[in-house]
């Protein structure tokens, strides 16, 4: 009776055993499931954490370009507008200048040279031509004083101050030229314009319509250059 009872014990925990590992063998799919959705549920936050992120970097980078584009364009509105040219001297609607107004002299067989009617043509094509640079000093001056600005930026007054340099040194030049057109319309006075000063020959007409304050004839202006050729080497 003892040993049936043993048996009977025996038995009841091996079953209980058995069922024992039923129950972990049963679980154990369950508990794999559970870690994998874990796993899934951890990565689609990690993937939305990273979309994000991206959008955030993206969003950041639109905005800094929205603002290089708007420093940019400030900066180009800070800067002086490029000088136009001065427009030529309007006559008859044409837009040619004064001195091109001028026909150039057409000589007679026989004509003397430098009579009245080419010392008046010469005084009328050297009157035209100091005045259309006297217009030009006056653009200059008046375009200095209203386009003078003290800029904060650094580039912008250097920009500035070189325009106005080169500007001066280019009325400079005709300063120069209105003098030598005072000279030739002084000689035209006293009767001594259309010579060399250097050989006294005649400079020709042709020679002075294509340069008006010329003083020297074509030979010695080409003697001149040689000599100035080889005196600066």
């Amino acid at each position: 009776m003892a040993t049936k009872k043993k048996a009977t014990a025996k038995k009841k925990a091996v079953a209980k055993k058995a069922a024992k590992t039923a129950v972990k063998k049963k679980a154990a799919p369950a508990k794999k499931a559970a870690v994998k959705k874990k796993a899934a549920v951890k990565k689609a936050a990690a993937g939305k954490t990273a979309a994000k992120k991206s959008a955030g970097k993206k969003t950041t980078a639109k905005k800094a370009t929205v603002k290089k584009k708007a420093a940019v364009k400030k900066a180009a509105a800070k800067k002086p507008a490029a000088r136009k040219a001065p427009a030529a001297d309007k006559v008859g609607g044409k837009g040619t200048t004064l001195i091109e107004e001028i026909a150039p002299y057409q000589e007679a067989a026989g004509e003397e040279y430098m009579n009245e009617d080419q010392k008046s043509h010469f005084r009328d094509l050297l009157w035209a031509w100091k005045r259309e640079l006297m217009e030009e000093v006056d653009r200059t001056v008046h375009h200095m004083q209203d386009e003078a600005a003290n800029f904060p930026d650094p580039n912008d007054r250097a920009t500035q101050e070189s325009e106005f340099s080169l500007e001066l040194r280019t009325r400079d030049r005709e300063r120069k030229l209105i003098k030598k057109i005072d000279e030739a319309l002084d000689k035209l006075d006293h009767d001594e314009y259309g010579y060399c000063e250097s050989c006294g020959i005649e400079i020709g007409i042709r020679r002075l319509e294509a340069r008006p304050t010329a003083t020297l004839c074509i030979d010695c202006k080409t003697l001149d250059e040689i000599r100035e050729k080889h005196m600066g080497k």
